[in-house]
Parts: structure tokens; sequence; C-alpha cells
């Protein structure tokens, strides 16, 4: 099938203004695309149809130093489809492109201001963060075709008008289990490109489970080579180095994606307990596993090993996440007692604290009251969570992402041949239609942290495999948490996602066509 090129260069800090002078539009030059055609829809759209932006072989990108990294993945975005020059440079009268940091108060950090006329169009936000959701937005106003990676011969026309947008959620997330499959550096990097154009800021890393270790930890290595050299199925697994693992927290970081790691305890362990026999009660390691199974595992909670084990890979993890979260697991402990699972969080809590970090957990960790700084992350499918609802209600957000409706590895109907079906089937407008701030009983939209898509990988081997199971679900759900509750709407939504497919197949994403979408 065929291969992948990654996205462009860095980008960076500051403020983007688009400029380029435009020759008067016939009504052949005019764009049928509309402002507010893109996914996340926007906050606010105002269009001016005498007001179309067309690009020219003479535009040039003005930004400043803060701006360049910005600019630079603007200008990698756009090139190879138009073939145009479109140097960065410091200052220019027009044509051109200009990238600009300002003070835009009603955006937020997160926001942008978007304006196109015929001479050019223009991207102000309050940070990098807005500028570089403000160049997705304008990538979405282009044709499809400037997705392609060779030279195309369209009319590079933005609809003109003014666009101004801000994030209903500051956290819209993205999990990859890399732990059931292991994939590559390269295929957690594709992801990245891919996720972030539709303003997903967050990606959670499952780096360990029963079937596999993925992360190198210095201290104890045999987790990496041993506890990593199997997956699901008996395939060969792979782990990350520090190395790796740091160069994909840059990339990500040069997508505006913040990486929040997790090593999930103290069930979910039976790779760690197999690697270091002192690990388990009994002091006899369990054999590698490559099954599906849940619940079997646990740390030994009465053991120190196990708390001088877990500093040591607290401490390293922490030393190469520049993000302020570490994600501890704590779901499906059913071979760890209630009192145990009390006791196990008290101690492993401060040791996140005291690498300077801040936790965060599946819902089953607000039983145990932890710091108002924990986000516990729900991922139950009936919206009722007692230990949930009194952490929202003591202070704690919480991160919305129940399985029914979010989860992207459950199949879609009965004939997908990927994923799996235990919260049931879910399709494109299952996970479309629900709300953040009325998933959980108990939980309003201000005790929301966000919204995150997990995609678990049991069924999964392959990059072709997570873009069938993410698209078109992922979208969606970066809308809702996005997008004004107000704009949600199934009817419009979907011929706006129908737009996306020749984007995808540009791009060479592999997507389910559902049949609830007309696809273009």
């Amino acid at each position: 099938m065929r291969r992948r090129v990654s996205l462009a260069s860095l980008f960076g800090a500051a403020l983007l203004t688009l400029t380029a002078f435009a020759q008067p539009a016939t009504a052949a030059d005019q764009s049928t695309k509309q402002l507010a055609d893109v996914i996340p829809v926007p906050v606010q759209a105002k269009p001016d149809p005498r007001a179309d932006f067309r690009l020219t072989p003479a535009t040039v990108i003005v930004a400043d130093r803060d701006a360049r990294q910005v600019a630079d993945y603007l200008g990698g975005l756009l090139r190879p489809s138009t073939g145009y020059r479109l140097p960065v440079v410091p200052f220019a009268v027009t044509p051109k492109i200009e990238l600009d940091v300002a003070k835009t108060a009603k955006v937020g950090a997160q926001g942008y201001q978007l304006d196109v006329t015929k001479r050019g169009v223009t991207i102000r936000a309050n940070t990098t963060d807005g500028l570089f959701a403000g160049v997705q937005t304008l990538r979405q106003l282009l044709p499809a075709t400037i997705e392609a990676k060779t030279v195309q011969h369209s009319r590079w026309v933005v609809p003109g008008g003014s666009i101004t947008d801000y994030p209903r959620f500051g956290y819209r997330g993205a999990m990859l289990d890399v732990a059931r499959h292991f994939f590559t550096p390269d295929q957690v990097k594709l992801y990245i490109d891919q996720i972030s154009q539709y303003k997903i800021n967050t990606l959670h890393l499952h780096l360990a489970d029963d079937q596999g270790w993925r992360i190198e930890i210095k201290s104890w290595p045999r987790l990496a080579t041993y506890g990593g050299s199997t997956e699901v199925g008996g395939g060969p697994g792979g782990y990350y180095t520090q190395a790796q693992y740091k160069d994909i927290v840059a990339y990500a970081a040069s997508r505006h994606i913040t990486v929040i790691p997790e090593i999930d305890m103290p069930g979910h362990t039976n790779a760690a307990l197999a690697s270091y026999a002192e690990l388990n009660c009994d002091g006899v390691a369990p054999p590698l596993y490559t099954g599906i199974d849940v619940g079997f595992s646990s740390f030994c909670v009465d053991k120190d090993i196990t708390y001088k084990f877990l500093d040591d890979v607290i401490r390293e993890l922490a030393a190469i996440t520049p993000g302020k979260y570490l994600h501890i697991g704590g779901d499906e402990a059913h071979a760890t007692t209630e009192a145990d699972y009390q006791k196990f969080m008290g101690n492993v809590l401060p040791i996140v604290a005291k690498y300077g970090k801040f936790a965060q957990g599946w819902n089953e960790i607000a039983k145990v009251n932890p710091p108002l700084t924990t986000v516990p992350q729900f991922w139950d499918t009936d919206g009722q969570d007692d230990a949930t609802a009194a952490a929202a209600a003591r202070g704690n957000k919480i991160l919305m992402s129940p399985a029914n409706k979010a989860y992207l590895d459950m199949q879609y109907n009965p004939d997908s041949p990927l994923g799996l079906h235990w919260a049931g089937y879910v399709e494109v407008q299952d996970a479309y239609n629900w709300d953040p701030a009325t998933a959980v009983q108990g939980v309003s939209e201000q005790q929301v942290a966000g919204v995150e898509a997990p995609l678990w990988s049991e069924t999964l081997t392959n990059s072709d495999a997570i873009e069938f199971m993410a698209f078109p679900r992922l979208p969606g759900i970066a809308e809702i948490g996005w997008s004004p509750r107000s704009t949600h709407d199934w009817n419009t939504y979907r011929e706006r996602l129908a737009d996306q497919a020749p984007r995808w197949e540009q791009q060479g994403i592999d997507f389910y066509r559902s049949p609830q979408v007309d696809w273009k």
C-alpha cells in the first residue's frame, strides 16, 4: 500500500498574518468553499464573498523570529501541492502570508482571529498554540488538493470574511495504546500529524500493560528488553529508548501537542511482574502474556521494593516528560483488594508529586480522594459514578472518555473487521451525538477538563488499522471538545465531514466510509 510522508518541518511561536495580492477574481476563480465548512466548526464566522483571497506564485510568508516555526510548518504544508516557493521572510509589502502573535484577549490562550480579504489572510493569536490552530483552519479553507505531495494545477482560493474562534475545553486529547501492540516512533509521529489538523492538543501514550512494557527505564533495564519483547498474539513487540521517547515528545510539541505518558498500576502490570520476580508477592515471576484478558495482575502492595521500583520509574519518566501530567492508570485492578488499592494509591500519588508532576488516572482513582490537581478520566458507559461526581464536587476536573461514545477501538457495526464491542457498536453519529457536560451525572460543564478519544490496540497492528478506527470518528470528538455546544448538529456536521474525504485520500488516510455520511 501507499506509504506516507510527514507533514513538513517544525513551527514556532508568534503571530500569523497571511496576506497575498490576489488578481481580480472571475466567476471561475470563486471558491465554492464556505468560511465555516471546517472541523471543528468555528465559534463565529462572518463570510464576505467579495473578499476571496487567491494564493499566487509571488506570495511570501512573513514572520518574525517568534513566529518562525509556525511559518516553516505552514510553508511545508503549502509548497508540495502549489509548487510555489513561499519563502519565509521578516518583512514584505505584498503579496504575503504574515504570521502574528498579538493581543487578542477575546480568543484566550488557544484561540485565534482569522481575517480574509482580497489582499491577504491575517491570523492573530495570543499564543503560538492559537496561531497553530488558525493555520489548521486556513488549511481546510483551501481546496482538498492542498494536501497532495506533488504539484497540482488548482486555483488556491480562500473564501473571504473573518473567523473568531476559541475552544470550549482546554483539553482535547487522543490516546494511543502502544502496549497491546507496539507502534514505531514513525507510526506515532504519523498519528500526531493526523490528529493535530483537528486541533487535538494532547496525546496520551499507554506505555505499559500486561502485554508489553514500551519505555526504557535505565535503572530497571529488563522492563524494556524482556517486558517489551512481545505483544498481543505473540509478535516481537518493541520499546522506545528514552532518546526515541524524547524525540516523539519534541515532535508532538512541534504540532502543539503535549504528551502524557501512562504506566498503568496496580493492575495491568504483568509485563513488569514478568521482568522482575521481586515485584511479585511470592517472588516468582509469571510468564509473559499475549492474550487480551484484563484484571488478573497486581503489584505487591505490601512490599517496599514495589515503591522503590515505582519511584525509579516515575523519576525517570518525569525527567523526560515536559508536560505536567503523568497518567498512573488505576483501572480494572480486580486482583487488588479495596484496602490494598487505597494503600497503594496513597503511596504512589505522593511519588508523582515528589517529581513535580500532577496525576491523571482512570475514573477508579476518584475513590481514593486524590489531590485536587488529579484528573480522573471517566471511561464507563452508564454515565453514573458516585466517586467521580464526588471528586468533581470537591474540585477535581474530570476528563470525559465514555467508552460507548469516545473509544475509537469499538467496532462500527457487527461487520467491522477490526475492534471489539464490549461497550457496544459505535457508529459515526454515536461518536458525535453526546455532550461532555451531561455525560456523567453530577458533573457539570465547569467541572469538565475536556475530552479524549482512546484507541486501544488489541486488534490493531499497523497504521492503516489505526486510521480506519480513528477516522471518521476522531474529528467529531475533536469538534465536541472545541466548538460551542450550540453549534453541535449532526445534519450539518455530516456534510462538513463528507468534505474531509478528499483530504484524507490525498493524505493516504484509510478511513471507514460510514453509510451515515454522503461522502464526496
